[in-house]
């Protein structure tokens, strides 16, 4: 199957899931407080459904939009985006959203935020138990790092080995990591077995930000994967599975490796030996081979991570799951909301990104493991959104009900009409934004 279509076939099933959970949190707390629902939708569906069905004797119909931009549950007596003051005109009925006490409409209005991050901890959770928890230390990558430009700048070396900001261990790669730094006045690496500390410039948040190659990536050895017959290697006594991991006495990496042979072919160097140390068992040895006239050694080489890189791996019984997907849970939210502060820069603007960017996140073959992942994670980002004071969001409409609560009184049917739209508009034009970031990328 193409790569597009097995990324889309994710996104859409993962939105699904969430829309569907999002939604039932509203409709559950709805019901419990003999609130009626009129319609439950599973995406939008302005001018015609895909489906709809409305059980016998059922207040509710159940319906699936054809505009996968969320979905909506229409709570009778309630000015959202499915009604308007317009509709609120007759009696009040007891089954109304409007005739529920103040903290019964707040529980309702929560339920979909709520639902969402209990979906996401539950998932991380499930995750834990299924496959564990598997991660290169950060700390004890032989090779080090390599880092990008707007890192070089910064002051990295490559190979150098990341250890701390600003006092804090750094112990795997990702956001965290890479937001710590972003967020620090010092770094300590360890360079060729001494460590220093560097000094982070001011502007490296929107120079990361700027960035379309990833700040840092680990150096990965040199593993043989297989030997030509009667070629210099072999001449030499290296097999498969052997990792070479320095050339001439220094550090080498894959890459490295193939730029230098590249580079004494464009200089026509004449010396063809090469000092060599590698790693077989365990065991480090050195062997000087001589190579062919194209400066090549005879062998197939492979990337394989697992190879003298520091796994961590680590396994949760069904009880011990249950907390370190709390945890996960929680301090995923905080790193998002920590992260959130970047979007309102210059740079962090031009980032936004609609569903080609979402998209492109889920991996491009079927991997149930990262599908669930990324879709936990898209289950934190949707509860934190949703929960922004923005009119039209849950958490526009929990703003008002906090007023109500703390003043008394109701703000009247017809601003909270205007401020629907005026919140409506705010979220139409960042969904045109960031999809039109989406069309530039892939245009340019």
């Amino acid at each position: 199957m193409d790569t597009f279509w097995i990324k889309a076939i994710q996104l859409m099933m993962s939105l699904s899931i969430l829309v569907l959970i999002h939604e039932y949190g509203h409709f559950l707390f709805a019901r419990i407080f003999k609130t009626r629902v009129t319609k439950f939708c599973i995406f939008f569906d302005p001018w015609f459904t895909l489906f709809k069905y409305k059980p016998k004797n059922s207040e509710t119909e159940y319906a699936i939009g054809w505009l996968p931009l969320g979905g909506y549950t229409q709570i009778a007596g309630m000015i959202d985006e499915t009604q308007d003051a317009s509709k609120l005109n007759e009696e009040v009925q007891p089954w109304e959203f409007r005739a529920k006490p103040a903290w019964q409409r707040l529980f309702i209005m929560i339920g979909g935020v709520l639902f969402n991050f209990l979906l996401a901890l539950f998932i991380y959770a499930a995750i834990l138990f299924t496959w564990g928890d598997s991660y290169i230390d950060l700390q004890k990558a032989p090779l080090g790092m390599d880092f990008n430009e707007t890192a070089h700048y910064a002051g990295f070396v490559d190979g150098d080995v990341l250890l701390s900001a600003d006092g804090k261990p750094l112990t795997r790669m990702g956001t965290d990591m890479l937001t710590a730094i972003m967020d620090a006045k010092e770094v300590t690496v360890l360079r060729e077995g001494v460590e220093k500390t560097l000094t982070m410039p001011d502007d490296l948040m929107n120079r990361v930000l700027a960035d379309s190659v990833r700040f840092a990536d680990f150096r990965y050895p040199f593993v043989i994967d297989s030997v030509m017959a009667d070629k210099p290697a072999a001449l030499a006594g290296l097999i498969a599975g052997d990792s070479i991991i320095k050339m001439d006495g220094k550090s080498i990496a894959y890459f490295d490796f193939r730029e230098e042979m590249a580079k004494r072919m464009e200089n026509h160097d004449t010396n063809h030996d090469v000092l060599l140390s590698y790693v077989r068992r365990g065991v480090e040895y050195t062997t000087t081979l001589t190579t062919d006239e194209n400066y090549q050694m005879g062998v197939m080489a492979t990337l394989d991570a697992n190879r003298l890189m520091p796994m961590v791996n680590q396994s949760y019984g069904f009880f011990e799951a249950i907390p370190a997907g709390i945890s996960l849970g929680v301090n995923t939210l905080t790193g998002y909301v920590n992260q959130l502060k970047y979007v309102f820069s210059k740079e962090g603007v031009k980032q936004l990104g609609g569903f080609g960017t979402i998209g492109s996140i889920f991996p491009s073959t079927w991997d149930w493991h990262q599908f669930w992942m990324m879709t936990a994670f898209l289950s934190i980002i949707l509860a934190f959104m949703n929960i922004l004071p923005i009119p039209a969001l849950d958490g526009g409409h929990v703003l008002f009900l906090l007023y109500e609560i703390i003043a008394r009184r109701k703000p009247s049917d017809k601003f909270m009409e205007r401020a629907q739209i005026v919140g409506m508009a705010i979220l139409f034009a960042l969904l045109i934004w960031a999809n039109f970031n989406d069309i530039l990328r892939f245009l340019f």
